[in-house]
């Protein structure tokens, strides 16, 4: 159930950076038809790839993020049967 989950949220983060790159990729736009030709498109360039960098990292970061958090429920499971196997064969020796 959690992992299901956690895929879900690491959807909608996702679309979420795109949305932030979509944006950037439109305020470079913007500002290459506002301002006059060689000035507005030397200025767009730049705002473009630095814009896509750093959405590249927003990817990495949040995949590291979800995959953290599966690691960590797949930890608390293990635990789980770890201390059930521990309190059944506790509960063995007891009774011998």
């Amino acid at each position: 159930m959690t992992s299901q989950v956690i895929h879900v949220i690491y959807w909608a983060g996702l679309a979420l950076i795109a949305l932030g790159a979509f944006g950037t990729i439109g305020a470079a736009v913007g500002v290459a038809i506002r301002d006059p030709f060689p000035f507005g498109l030397l200025l767009a360039i730049p705002v473009v790839v630095g814009g896509l960098l750093v959405m590249g990292a927003l990817i990495l970061l949040w995949r590291s993020f979800c995959e953290f958090y599966v690691a960590i429920f797949k930890i608390s499971e293990d635990l789980a049967v770890l201390r059930a196997d521990v309190e059944r064969e506790r509960l063995t020796r007891a009774s011998n």
